[in-house]
């Protein structure tokens, strides 16, 4: 029951990851979160796992797809979030034992994703009235890219929203190519991520058959996505991702309440 639960939310959640750019973590997070089933530097860690195979095959999948994969700029984002990453993980890891409570860590990681996808609706939301920069210089990409890598690994959502609005506002892409050149950015900033938790030792503990259920979910969903992508779009992508920041922000508010009633 539990495996088919896992499967099913990580398979739902890469499929539209896959679509936006989002990396599908964004939503399994806060869904496993809310359910409550596992402890939450647990679900963090499948979640970045099942992110990270589903942003391989994703990108492996639509190599072809006609879609520029702008390969300087993401290539000096993937470094900064690298970076990043590792920052993140040592953050988070600091939030943990401080406060040596999952509540309290699951309520910090809950509002600060709530808010920042609060404030990625409003930029989405009033887009066509901001004008949108062209950076071109790599040290500007890599502090952008730092500062995505050390948002996504603390909160363990493996890129999410604020990747894509990232790549619309300072790099002026499309929703199509924001989609594309985020999952690029999404492999290497959880590549390092998973590497940084086996070098220190701070893997939580999980059991096996739930995080291969979870990867499973997070190919197919993979599959499935590349191939809706095709179906869509620029105006689809974006309808598709704008209510996708509305079930978070939902899903935030809840896992919010939740954690500070415990």
């Amino acid at each position: 029951m539990l495996i088919g639960f896992f499967f099913a939310v990580c398979f739902v959640a890469s499929s539209v990851g896959a679509v936006v750019g989002a990396g599908g973590g964004v939503i399994i997070k806060p869904v496993l979160d809310m359910v409550g089933i596992l402890p939450v530097s647990t679900v963090s860690f499948c979640s970045g796992c099942t992110v990270l195979a589903m942003s391989v095959c994703s990108l492996i999948r639509t190599r072809n797809n006609g879609v520029q994969l702008k390969i300087k700029t993401s290539t000096a984002l993937a470094v900064g979030a690298v970076v990043g990453g590792l920052l993140g993980q040592i953050l988070f890891d600091l939030v943990r034992k401080s406060f040596g409570n999952e509540s309290v860590l699951g309520a910090i990681q809950a509002t600060c994703l709530t808010i920042m996808t609060v404030g990625v609706l409003l930029y989405v939301i009033f887009k066509s009235r901001v004008k949108a920069l062209q950076v071109n210089h790599v040290l500007p990409a890599v502090l952008i890219g730092l500062i995505l890598g050390l948002v996504s690994a603390f909160l363990g959502i493996g890129g999410g929203p604020m990747n894509v609005a990232v790549l619309y506002y300072f790099f002026s892409m499309d929703a199509k190519q924001a989609a594309k050149n985020s999952i690029y950015i999404i492999i290497f900033s959880q590549t390092t991520s998973l590497i940084s938790s086996l070098i220190r030792g701070t893997v939580p503990d999980f059991t096996a058959v739930y995080l291969i259920a979870m990867i499973c979910g997070g190919v197919g969903g993979a599959l499935l996505g590349a191939a809706i992508t095709k179906r869509l779009n620029n105006s689809g992508v974006e309808k598709v991702f704008n209510i996708l920041l509305l079930v978070i922000i939902a899903i935030g508010c809840y896992n919010i309440f939740k954690y500070t009633h415990m």
